[in-house]
C-alpha cells in the first residue's frame, strides 16, 4: 500500500505528504508542536482541503520512525474496516466528477 521510505518522518515538519490507495485518500501533516504528525483518511475524488471535514477520520502519531510505523498500520486498519466502501468510492469516482461539474 505506502511505501514508508517515500514519507521522511522528518520531512512532515517542512510539507504534507498526501496519496491515496483505491479510493481511500491520506494526508500527513505535522501539528503545530511539530513534535507529533496527523494524518488524514477520506474518500476519493476531493483534494483534503476541498472534503468536508465530517468525511474525514485522523489520529495523531509521535514525530519518530515507531510514530511512522503505526502510522502506516493504522492506515492499513482503515482501508481493510472499510474496504468495500473504499472500493466503491473508487469505483464511482468519475460519477461524482460529472455529478458536480
Amino acid at each position: 500500500m505506502i511505501d514508508k521510505k517515500l514519507i521522511p518522518v522528518k520531512g512532515l515538519k517542512k510539507e504534507p505528504f498526501s496519496g491515496s490507495h483505491f479510493g481511500m485518500r491520506y494526508y500527513f501533516c505535522a501539528d503545530d508542536t511539530k513534535e507529533n504528525f496527523l494524518v488524514f483518511v477520506y474518500p476519493e475524488p476531493w483534494s483534503f482541503e476541498k472534503t468536508p471535514d465530517e468525511q474525514k477520520t485522523q489520529n495523531t502519531f509521535p514525530m519518530t520512525e515507531d510514530g511512522m510505523d503505526a502510522a502506516i498500520s493504522w492506515l492499513l486498519e482503515q482501508y481493510d474496516a472499510r474496504r468495500d466502501f473504499w472500493n466503491s468510492v473508487s469505483k464511482n469516482t468519475i460519477h461524482l466528477v460529472n455529478q458536480t461539474s
